[in-house]
């Protein structure tokens, strides 16, 4: 007996872990955290939008992670436009 598995969507897991690392790296002042925490949001948002269109050819599978991996990039976004990174 086999069993099948259902295939997961590894990019939209590492997107949502480069966005979380994003988020987490984002308060760092200097800007040190506008370099870091802005870029790998960048890279998150690509790799969300990757993730989001094989989640939609396979039926929906692994949009979870792409929705929380959204937030963590849309919360970074608007700290650096408060200023984290830069003044904090």
């Amino acid at each position: 007996m086999s069993s099948t598995v259902a295939p997961s969507n590894p990019s939209a897991w590492a997107a949502f872990w480069v966005a979380l690392a994003g988020l987490a790296l984002m308060p760092i002042p200097l800007f040190i955290g506008l370099i870091l925490g802005g870029g790998l949001s960048i890279v998150a948002a690509i790799l969300a939008v990757i993730a989001l269109l094989k989640g939609l050819a396979r039926s929906g599978k692994g949009i979870a992670p792409v929705v929380f991996a959204a937030i963590f990039i849309a919360l970074t976004w608007g700290g650096i436009s408060i200023g984290g990174g830069t003044i904090w």
